[in-house]
């Protein structure tokens, strides 16, 4: 059986889970359910980022300890992915005992590799993002009291003035190294653009970075000098490696390591594609199989963020529309990689068109005409059916899409299945006909393309998917089925008591 790990970014508990964080993590969990459908044994983690001066800060603002502050925080990351029928397999926090020996693991290889060397440090460091910048990479911005400052290009605030003494991870060493890999895996990179604009960030020159505070207390000491505490993204990088088992003192790691994707949003590529990859390369660890690099989905054109004012709760709207209505939104709407903007007013549209109209009415459509017709006793396919090519097609080339992690292009495929099937019915208009040999054949045919939808779209909207399932009169699970035999044509089996049942998605208004 083939492994498949994939991840999620961690999440900075500064604040509680919004529709940002809900696509990347809707995206990783439609990628690996549709890996337990092609039968691979499927590992998918997400989790909490919990250590940090913005942490400590926002602790110290609330009147908490850091520990008390992050464990209020973090399990409302994990209800909202059980709200959203997340299916992990783990979640992680960087406070857990796992984690900390996985760091003091990295690093001590790291350090013993020589790529780790004391050093003093004077820059302009953001505490949002945790990064230091060069004064080539800020940008100036109006402040609200009239003030232009330079400012962190991410988050848009000023950058504060930091000098100590820092141990430096030497980033500079490893530019050659970074690109001959790169050069030698030309798909670890997806999609090309996201990947085009992470190897630019190396050819542009690397910089050795800080991987220690002095003036910070919240964080996992350095093995070998416990004076200092580990800078946030050598700490919160090693997440990946800790859920697996590294650091536990055995190479049980390497039954799911490497990773076959990390899922990351463009405003972390330097971190994850360049920071990364040259800590595992020093520390002897196997580097990564893929990246998936996501855009932003923006809110008003702008970036989701607290200060911004622009956050959506993704709770608030799946209590309108519904969890498989708000999943297959974020799925479907924009091409990964992309830059989404959401609205309610495309929300709805899309729900509408795809949703209440396509798939929706598909099902209702058939069920009335199958009650109608054939005394609610689903009816066999024709062999010979035009939907049985457009079947074929449909599976081909979702599964192509979902191999490169397109999930909005995978369920344009299916739904092409919808649609031709929408096409037939209007075409025989099974609804005008008498009951009879010929009903029976086009009915079957419809009966059967859901059956093939239901297991395609099961990835994105997975309650809909056994909902249509069970209505067509099928046994078990839609999500049980294995691909490719589940998408060949023919498997449904005439006799099975057909349902009607209430919408499955009501139209919005």
């Amino acid at each position: 059986m083939t492994r498949f790990y994939a991840t999620t970014p961690i999440y900075y508990v500064n604040a509680e889970p919004h529709l940002g964080h809900a696509y990347t993590t809707i995206v990783g969990d439609a990628l690996t359910r549709w890996h337990r459908l092609l039968g691979d044994d499927v590992k998918y983690l997400t989790g909490t980022d919990e250590h940090g001066l913005k942490i400590q800060q926002t602790a110290e603002a609330a009147g908490r300890s850091p520990q008390e502050f992050v464990d209020a925080i973090a399990p409302k990351f994990s209800a909202a992915w059980e709200r959203l029928n997340i299916a992990n397999d783990d979640f992680i926090r960087t406070t857990e005992p796992r984690h900390k020996a996985a760091v003091a693991e990295l690093l001590q290889r790291c350090y013993d590799a020589g790529d780790i060397e004391l050093d003093t440090f004077a820059g302009k460091y953001c505490v949002a993002c945790e990064e230091y910048y060069a004064d080539d990479e800020l940008i100036e911005v109006v402040t609200a009291d009239g003030v232009t400052a330079n400012c962190c290009p991410i988050h848009q605030r000023p950058v504060e003035y930091f000098e100590e003494e820092n141990w430096f991870f030497r980033l500079s060493r490893f530019e050659d190294r970074l690109l001959d890999w790169y050069a030698a895996h030309p798909d670890a990179l997806t999609p090309e653009h996201r990947g085009n604009e992470a190897i630019g960030l190396i050819k542009s020159g690397l910089r050795d970075f800080s991987i220690s505070r002095t003036s910070l207390e919240w964080g996992i000491p350095l093995p070998w000098d416990p004076r200092h505490v580990t800078y946030v993204w050598f700490d919160a990088l090693t997440n990946y490696l800790a859920a697996v088992g590294f650091g536990d003192g055995t190479d049980g790691y390497r039954d799911w390591w490497p990773v076959d994707y990390h899922l990351i949003g463009k405003d972390i590529v330097r971190q994850h594609c360049v920071y990364w990859p040259a800590m595992l390369m020093s520390a002897g660890v196997e580097l990564p199989k893929g990246w998936a690099i996501g855009g932003w989905l923006l809110s008003g054109g702008e970036k989701m963020s607290k200060t911004s004012g622009n956050v959506v709760n993704p709770l608030d709207l799946v209590d309108d529309v519904g969890v498989d209505g708000f999943r297959y939104y974020v799925l479907a709407d924009t091409a990964y990689g992309n830059d989404g903007d959401f609205s309610i007013e495309g929300f709805t549209s899309r729900y509408n068109a795809d949703l209440a109209n396509n798939l929706g009415n598909l099902l209702a459509r058939v069920a009335t005409v199958v009650t109608k017709k054939c005394d609610g006793l689903g009816t066999a396919a024709n062999p010979d059916s035009p939907l049985a090519t457009v079947a074929a097609a449909a599976w081909a080339d979702t599964a192509a899409q979902w191999d490169v992690v397109q999930p909005s292009k995978a369920l344009d495929a299916t739904w092409s299945l919808v649609r031709a099937t929408n096409a037939h019915l209007e075409a025989n208009e099974p609804w005008k006909a008498e009951p009879g040999p010929e009903v029976d054949a086009v009915m079957g045919d419809a009966l059967e393309a859901l059956r093939i939808v239901a297991i395609l779209a099961s990835p994105a909207i997975p309650d809909t998917a056994q909902a249509i399932w069970e209505r067509i009169g099928l046994p078990g699970l839609a999500s049980d089925q294995r691909l490719p035999e589940a998408a060949a044509w023919g498997r449904y089996t005439p006799g099975a008591a057909v349902t009607k049942g209430d919408a499955l998605f009501p139209r919005l208004t």
